[in-house]
């Protein structure tokens, strides 16, 4: 099944949904994929400067692991597809005009954006203007 690539579709049909739980971006220095299984990462990015994990924020307390910042995870739960133009740039205009940072992860269903845990609401509603326009 194809993904959307018109925006205007997109945005209409965007149904941010926020997930439960707290997360945090961690890195280990040489880690290679599918290290730390016990730490249940939801996401992983072989970095330069080592393996970068986003992982539940009670795995990292429980493990010890370092972290600068908490977030919560927005699914857009419209499926867009990985060509998609200006889905990204969007909801990163439109959350920053509410001074909130946004740090999205393109999965090959939904993109998710991962925002400070204090403002996810705050979020939240700014995304669902974007739906209603």
């Amino acid at each position: 099944m194809a993904g959307e690539t018109d925006l205007s579709k997109m945005l209409t049909s965007l149904k941010p949904r926020l997930r439960e739980g707290e997360y945090v971006f961690c890195t280990v220095g040489n880690g290679r994929y599918g290290d730390h299984p016990e730490l249940e990462p939801i996401a992983s990015f072989i970095e330069t400067e080592g393996l970068t994990l986003v992982i539940p924020r009670h795995h990292a307390d429980e493990h010890g692991m370092a972290y600068d910042g908490v977030f919560r995870c927005i699914t857009l739960s419209v499926h867009s597809s990985l060509d998609a133009v200006g889905l990204t740039a969007v909801v990163a205009t439109k959350l920053a005009e509410h001074h909130i940072s946004a740090n999205v992860i393109a999965a090959f269903y939904h993109d998710h954006v991962f925002v400070p845990a204090h403002r996810a609401e705050a979020a939240l509603a700014a995304l669902e203007e974007l739906a209603h326009g």
